[in-house]
């Protein structure tokens, strides 16, 4: 199977593309994964190392071809606060919660999420149902990804199909964080009580 080895950044080519990939943001944070494009290329993606394919940019295959990668519309949570205090305020517990977030100006976006919408309601915030290409922030790390939420990279087919990946924030026990499983001690470095929001017990 021919392979693609090389993302080039949205801008950096001007060669037609011979198809395009549509992905969710989950399949857009890849290192080796067969695909297949709308137009029925298959190709196996076999990058050095795990990166996060952005909308616009290009996937290179071994015989010159350019595979162009857009960024599926996804169903969004749009986040908006009265104002910029009360706009960081949401984007703290959101983080206080490890979710994947995409800051939009005077916005945020996370994918749907009926407890944590019921939290941003308590909070003040208005929320709407949108559906739009998720671009979540990094990590402290750069590493394109926040911890506890990435998906495994399975090898399969990916591409122009429908698939739901289960999320599930009761309790805070993401697959790879469980907080009850820690063998070390440690500072979460944020303050807990009642009335905090935190949508967990603090009786450890």
């Amino acid at each position: 199977m021919i392979r693609a080895t090389r993302l080039l950044p949205a801008g950096s080519f001007s060669a037609e593309p011979a198809d395009r990939l549509h992905l969710d943001r989950d399949d857009r944070h890849r290192r080796r994964l067969v695909m297949r494009c709308a137009g029925g290329t298959a190709f196996l993606l076999d990058l050095p190392e795990a990166k996060v394919m952005k909308q616009g940019d290009g996937l290179e295959l071994e015989d010159g071809r350019i595979v162009l990668v857009t960024a599926r519309p996804e169903r969004l949570l749009e986040i908006t606060a009265e104002d910029t205090a009360h706009l960081v305020r949401l984007a703290w517990h959101l983080g206080n919660r490890h979710l994947p977030t995409q800051l939009a100006g005077d916005r945020l976006l996370i994918r749907e999420d009926h407890v944590i919408e019921d939290m941003a309601l308590k909070l003040g915030a208005k929320v709407a149902h949108v559906s739009a290409p998720f671009d979540p922030e990094g990590g402290a790390y750069g590493l394109g990804t926040v911890q506890g939420h990435d998906h495994g990279h399975h090898d399969h087919v990916h591409g122009d199909h429908d698939h739901a990946h289960a999320h599930d924030h009761a309790g805070h026990d993401h697959a790879g964080h469980d907080h009850k499983k820690h063998d070390h001690d440690h500072d979460h470095g944020h303050s807990h009580g009642p009335g905090c929001g935190c949508g967990h017990s603090h009786d450890h």
